[in-house]
């Protein structure tokens, strides 16, 4: 996955809060946390079940936080927001008994992947040819982001907040949009695990019959 849950919260800190009713619901329970340590307490749930694992946002108590790591069936290391993913958790503010809920926006996100990997000229789209992830994290994540928003707006009506979260999904739009003019995709097309090709989004690609 070239985004996760993870790096749409980089963006948009208050999408799990204001957009959680319009994503894909993993877990809804309650739950404590001791360090960074987050314990289910909910005989009913399992996070292996679920598909609960690292790039996912869990809300406790309304505070979203980061899972670095699915510890087992009802434990997970959790996280304030790093600056660097692959930094040490930052340990949350104890609580007990709160409520927890975990939801993605993984269809919104595999839905733009595969759009800018199309885009690239990869077809079917296969994110293990690009070389460089790292460079189209941004581009995937902004593009989720407005399609979340345009979607719960068009779900909602055109009055009150769903005309305000029409513009933000416009915003999210326009990111996207100048993010696309700015990336670069190195590609490796035939397998060997070195980048042959190098793609810029804003351009057509000729391929020849």
């Amino acid at each position: 996955m070239l985004a996760t849950d993870r790096d749409l919260l980089v963006h948009e800190p208050n999408l799990f809060r204001e957009l959680g009713w319009a994503s894909q619901r993993l877990v809804k329970a309650t739950g404590a946390i001791s360090g960074t340590t987050l314990t289910i307490s909910a005989y009913d749930v399992d996070l292996a079940n679920a598909g609960v694992a690292a790039g996912h946002v869990v809300v406790i108590d309304g505070a979203p936080l980061e899972v670095v790591e699915r510890l087992s069936a009802t434990t997970a290391t959790v996280s304030r927001l790093r600056a660097d993913p692959a930094g040490p958790a930052i340990a949350p503010s104890p609580m007990s008994n709160k409520p927890v809920t975990i939801a993605t926006f993984a269809p919104q996100v595999a839905l733009v992947r595969d759009q800018v990997l199309r885009l690239l000229g990869l077809e079917p789209p296969d994110e293990s040819r690009v070389t460089n992830p790292d460079a189209l994290r941004r581009l995937v994540a902004l593009g989720a982001l407005h399609l979340a928003y345009t979607a719960a707006s068009a779900a909602g009506g055109e009055q009150g907040w769903s005309s305000r979260t029409w513009s933000r999904g416009q915003f999210y739009l326009q990111r996207f949009a100048d993010e696309r003019e700015r990336v670069e995709a190195r590609l490796d097309l035939d397998g060997d695990g070195i980048a042959d090709a190098c793609r810029r989004l804003n351009v057509a690609q000729l391929v020849r019959d």
